[in-house]
């Protein structure tokens, strides 16, 4: 898939949007990408899933143990994901508001990890994922998703695939240009900030 055909994918179905809004990572943008949108219909989440794993090179592909997403963005990709390589697919929530594995989840000491979210921005939600998985004993090996927001800036310590890469420009709170802070501010995303 061509970055044009995901992008087509997100406008068909209403998920790309226009206004004010707040970022899981706290920033500000004019435009969010609503992937639940995009992810609803189950064809599309794994014609989808099936394009991102074709970024992922062979020899990442197949090292892969085991897919972990973190909730609630990186779910339904995640469990896509994990159809698509042929490999179970685990999720990390946050109820203290630190990443953890939960209903029975865990992972074989060392075990091989391929991390999948849903967008990146700043890539605080990945990093504090990958944390996570080191805790519960696995190796983060690599990370894919959707959309990296952060048009390939963004350094997750591990080997990054997005399957389309965006220059949507975030702003700090104390940044907002006057036309943005003028529309009211709308947090679509799934984290406190």
């Amino acid at each position: 898939m061509t970055e044009e055909e995901v992008l087509s994918e997100f406008r068909s179905c209403g998920a790309l949007l226009e206004g004010h809004f707040k970022l899981s990572s706290g920033r500000h943008s004019a435009q969010y990408l609503q992937c639940a949108r995009v992810l609803m219909n189950g064809e599309r989440a794994g014609n989808l899933a099936r394009a991102i794993a074709q970024k992922i090179p062979r020899e990442i592909r197949s090292e892969v143990d085991v897919v972990v997403s973190p909730a609630m963005g990186g779910l339904i990709i995640g469990h896509e994901m994990g159809r698509a390589l042929g490999k179970d697919a685990i999720f990390l929530e946050r109820p203290d508001g630190v990443f953890h594995l939960r209903r029975g989840f865990a992972l074989k000491p060392g075990a091989k990890v391929l991390m999948v979210e849903d967008v990146v921005t700043t890539g605080l939600s990945s990093r504090e994922a990958i944390e996570a998985v080191a805790r519960e004993g696995g190796e983060v090996i690599a990370e894919c998703a959707l959309v990296d927001r952060s048009a390939g800036e963004v350094d997750l310590g591990v080997p990054f695939f997005p399957l389309m890469a965006l220059s949507v420009p975030s702003y700090a709170e104390d940044e907002l240009p006057p036309e943005l802070a003028a529309i009211p501010v709308t947090k679509p995303g799934s984290r406190a900030a």
